[in-house]
């Protein structure tokens, strides 16, 4: 029997047909369906491509708007200053438009070893002297000498050997000799009617015994305390968020990129920022940045009056009370009141000279002492209580501009145009380290830890070293590193970042390299992860607050601002001392901060969330 089957193999059942019929109708249906789909899809794309063309052309026309927004404006506030300017019969020089950045030619002279520091920076205003105070009248003009040591009329300009406590009753006797200085426009508050006219500041030469201007090896900046060891904030230590709102085009296009924040507020007309981007005090005004969501208030706690240019303020650390050095004496406010309540002045050393100016001031964690660092080279470290002096320091050749003292409660970091670090140690009355580099120390600052001493430098470096060894862990300089002096250095609360302002207008955080290997390891680069640009002059002093969500900074060109060190941008700007904004520092209980000024004050501020 065949194992094949004997039926056709090509027949198929009557069945079958009729099903194969079906299938092809099927198949037919589908790909009438498949082509409709097609034509849908390209339909799609091409409305999606033609809606992209129109996005894109919206972004370009809203790009355009803006530039022709910004550039009415810029035309509407120069004519705004130009009829005030009209108004008032005030000469209309310096006033076309924003005020323009110093040049090359600006920048502060340096001196040679045996000068007083500070006069180097302050001598003549074509050279990079502080921000002179907005003058009632055209001051008279005479030029000075290198050699000429009369002290010249009016508040000075920065903490340099500035004039004498009567210099505004001399101006009055003397107005001839008014000494010429650097016109710049810069924004200021409204002048308090009980202020008075404010005078020229001096830019006169140091005074007896100073020799001649030429390049330092060892020549320095003002004084720059830091606030560097700030007790841990209480509060909430959240970083604030800070929402920004997205443009139009942006949520069109979510490729397109950002336009950029600018942080330069001080070329704002406060006149012409919406309400709630300003507040005005009777003499000071802040203007908060319209780019960026407001999140923060401030007001002017208090206006302490000096006779002499203030150097340097700082807090004690449980925030009751503030600390300033003035010429021949630190004196101590209650932050509450505002009450005088101590002022400690060695009379041995101040009878014998005509000026003693307190560069530095810090106090002691346990707040029973305060250091001073003076120009006669000399740290006394004072008994509060018993206004007596605990300890003198000698060894420094140059003036002191610069002290820390560090958490253990014993030992000082101190930084002198002798191009030295020294540490001391106030229980066995020693000098424990001295530490040289190429070129005058401006500023330091020591790690909360007590681990690291930090120094800023006339060289544009900043240098971290080791306490215990002395060996050099960190220099943070190169293409992203400054590109003039250093003038202030801090440590963040967590010491792990650093922040340094300088004179090339720009304040810079560094994320140091766990400087904790051996000493064979070299010394590491730390790396600059935030530049802050915005301020339109020389940088003179920063801080962090305690809960490090903003750096504070005040600059010759008046003003201070708060950074936010996330984004690097503004949030507000503070105009209201008349000249250059030497010092800042920042409540380590947060919630204050103090400023000192060539104008012969020192101001206690609050800031709080908006």
């Amino acid at each position: 029997m065949s194992m094949y089957s004997h039926r056709g193999m090509g027949a198929v059942p009557p069945g079958n047909a009729r099903l194969n019929e079906l299938l092809e109708q099927i198949r037919a249906e589908f790909d009438s369906q498949q082509r409709q789909s097609e034509n849908f899809e390209h339909q799609i794309s091409a409305q999606v491509s033609e809606m992209q063309l129109v996005r894109e052309k919206v972004y370009a026309m809203e790009q355009t708007h803006m530039t022709l927004k910004q550039k009415y404006e810029e035309e509407i506030n120069m004519l705004r200053h130009q009829l005030e300017v009209a108004r008032k019969g005030a000469p209309q020089s310096g006033l076309q438009g924003p005020p323009q950045h110093a040049g090359p030619s600006q920048q502060p002279p340096s001196i040679a070893p045996g000068n007083g520091l500070f006069s180097g920076i302050m001598a003549g205003g074509s050279q990079g002297g502080l921000a002179p105070p907005q003058p009632q009248a055209p001051p008279q003009e005479q030029q000075m000498g290198p050699h000429h040591h009369q002290m010249a009329q009016g508040p000075p300009g920065l903490p340099v050997p500035p004039p004498h406590p009567n210099a505004q009753q001399q101006q009055q006797q003397q107005p001839q000799q008014q000494p010429p200085y650097q016109q710049q426009a810069y924004p200021q508050g409204p002048v308090s009617n009980s202020m008075g006219p404010q005078p020229p500041p001096s830019t006169a030469s140091p005074g007896p015994g100073r020799r001649a201007m030429a390049r330092p090896p060892n020549a320095v900046g003002p004084a720059t305390p830091q606030i560097n060891t700030p007790v841990p904030y209480p509060g909430n230590a959240q970083s604030p968020q800070v929402s920004h709102p997205t443009p139009d085009h942006a949520r069109m296009n979510p490729r397109a990129p950002p336009p950029p924040i600018s942080n330069a507020l001080g070329d704002l007309e406060v006149d012409a920022v919406a309400p709630h981007n300003k507040k005005t005090g009777n003499d000071w005004y802040a203007i908060f940045n319209p780019q960026v969501q407001r999140v923060l208030d401030v007001d002017l706690v208090h206006s302490l009056t000096h006779e002499s240019v203030v150097c340097c303020v700082r807090f004690s650390h449980d925030g009751k009370y503030v600390a300033t050095g003035c010429n021949k004496s630190a004196q101590i406010f209650d932050v509450q009141t505002g009450e005088k309540v101590c002022v400690l002045e060695d009379h041995s050393a101040t009878d014998m000279a005509a000026d003693l100016y307190i560069r530095s001031v810090c106090f002691s964690p346990d707040g029973r002492y305060l250091a001073t660092g003076a120009e006669d080279k000399l740290i006394r470290v004072w008994d509060i209580a018993t206004r007596t002096i605990r300890n003198h320091f000698s060894g420094h050749e140059q003036d002191i501009y610069s002290l820390d003292f560090a958490r253990d409660g014993r030992t000082i970091a101190s930084g002198s145009g002798d191009r030295t670090v020294r540490l001391w140690d106030i229980e066995q009355g020693t000098n424990t380290l001295t530490l040289t580099i190429e070129d005058g120390v401006t500023t330091v600052a020591i790690s909360p830890d007590t681990q690291f001493v930090a120094a800023g430098s006339l060289d544009k470096s900043v240098r971290v070293w080791d306490i215990m060894t002395g060996f050099l862990v960190e220099r943070l300089e190169g293409p992203d590193g400054h590109k003039d002096s250093v003038y202030s250095v801090a440590f963040s609360p967590n010491g792990k970042d650093l922040v340094s302002g300088s004179l090339d207008r720009t304040i810079k955080m560094w994320e140091l390299s766990s400087p904790r290997g051996p000493p064979s390891s070299g010394t590491k680069g730390g790396k600059c992860v935030k530049t802050f640009e915005g301020h339109r002059d020389f940088v003179l002093s920063v801080a962090l607050t305690p809960d490090a969500n903003w750096v504070l900074s005040g600059s010759k060109d008046r003003g201070v601002q708060f950074w936010d060190p996330r984004t690097g941008t503004t949030q507000l700007m503070l105009q209201g001392h008349k000249n250059s904004v030497i010092s800042v520092a920042p409540s380590p209980q947060g919630g204050y901060f103090a400023t000192g000024s060539g104008d012969m004050k020192a101001r206690i501020w609050s800031y709080r969330p908006y």
